[in-house]
This record gives structure tokens, C-alpha cells and sequence, in this order.
């Protein structure tokens, strides 16, 4: 299945536990500091971009500058410790979530938002489907792996592990 960013509640609510879809659209990184930033920087209305039905990808991106930012190999980071997060973050309107190991599954069904998986140790495939660094913020106080690069992605394999129905892949039945 083909989806583009931004996602609707519709588009989220077509895909289901185990479905293979294709990204494409602009997608923002984020680790722990950086979700920290955006709910500070949302407290104050002061935030630098809209959130509303974007995705964010939990990674610490592998770069290199030449004449511009090249994303060299962007891999997942574990999304679990950013738990303490995803109610707040999916309250901004942020509809999708990439990452390896799952999260809870509640937040993204009382939000109709999705948690798509992909494969870690496949950093340099991941990089394939980014096809531009359109922006980056914090670089200078947060550093490479915590700044929130702004990627241009382009048929991003990833895999539905929990949908919008709280039906989850990492669920023991």
C-alpha cells in the first residue's frame, strides 16, 4: 500500500496490524531530547513546524556534509524508552510513529495514530528511501543523533506492528 504524508485519520484507520506500506512525503526525526524540545516548545506555541498528521521517525540518522546534508545510514532507535512521551506527542496531532520494538499500544488507539516497524540493523536500506535532507533543527544544542532532521522520503518500506485499533504485533494473546 502506497500512503503519503501527511496522514488523515482516514488513511490511518485503512491500515491494519501487518500490513506492509510504502512511505513517501516529508517525515521529522526524534530521540529523546528532541521529544522533550517539542513539548516544551508546543507548551509555549512556539513550535517551528506543524505536526499535524506527520510522521515521526525515532532514529539518530548517520550524516555526512559536503556541500549539503547527506543521510548516510538512518536506522531505527528502540522506541520504548520514548513511552513517557507518546501521549503528549500523539496529542499534537502527529499520526504516525516509526521505530523498532513497539510502544503501548493504548495512545495510538485513543489518538487513531499508527506505529509502523522498521528493521533494525537496516540503516543504509533506510537511507535508500531518504532522498533529501530538507531541514534540520537544534543541530548545535542537541548534536547529529538528537536533532530533529526534517527527511524527504520516498517509498519507505516500514510494516504496520500497531494500528489505530490498538490490535498490536508485539501483544501477547
Amino acid at each position: 500500500m502506497e500512503l503519503k504524508v501527511p496522514l488523515s485519520e482516514k488513511d490511518v484507520l485503512k491500515l491494519k496490524t501487518g500490513d506492509i506500506v510504502h512511505l513517501s512525503g516529508i517525515i521529522y526525526t526524534a530521540r529523546d531530547l528532541a521529544h522533550r524540545k517539542l513539548l516544551e516548545l508546543a507548551k509555549q506555541d512556539e513550535l517551528p513546524f506543524n505536526l499535524e498528521g506527520t510522521v515521526i521517525y525515532h532514529c539518530g540518522p548517520v550524516v555526512r556534509k559536503d556541500e549539503r546534508f547527506e543521510i548516510v545510514s538512518a536506522g531505527p532507535t528502540t522506541s520504548a524508552r520514548m513511552n513517557r512521551y507518546l501521549d503528549e506527542i500523539l496529542s499534537l496531532g502527529v499520526k504516525g510513529i516509526i521505530g523498532k520494538g513497539g510502544m503501548d499500544h493504548e495512545p495510538f488507539k485513543r489518538h487513531k495514530a499508527v506505529y509502523f516497524a522498521f528493521t533494525g540493523g537496516a540503516g543504509s536500506l533506510a537511507a535508500k528511501s531518504i532522498k533529501k535532507v530538507r531541514d534540520v533543527y537544534w543541530l548545535d544544542e542537541l548534536g547529529i543523533p538528537e536533532a530533529v532532521w526534517v527527511l524527504e522520503v520516498e517509498r519507505f518500506p516500514l510494516l504496520v506492528a500497531i494500528d489505530a485499533y490498538g490490535n498490536s504485533i508485539y501483544k501477547k494473546s
